[in-house]
């Protein structure tokens, strides 16, 4: 799909360009805090299964 770090960069300063730093920064934030939770609630389904299976 992209052939070199060029067009990943290309496409950052678009991205950039068209939302602007602080939206970009927030959405950053939003995302890792999405994935903490998941992992948060993947860690704590799987403690879960195995006291039941005990």
């Amino acid at each position: 799909m992209f052939s070199g770090p060029w067009e990943i960069l290309l496409i950052l300063a678009i991205a950039l360009l068209l939302f602007g730093s602080k939206k970009i920064r927030t959405l950053g934030s939003d995302l890792g805090a999405g994935l903490k939770g998941f992992k948060k609630s993947m860690k704590d389904d799987s403690e879960d299964d195995q006291q039941n299976n005990n």
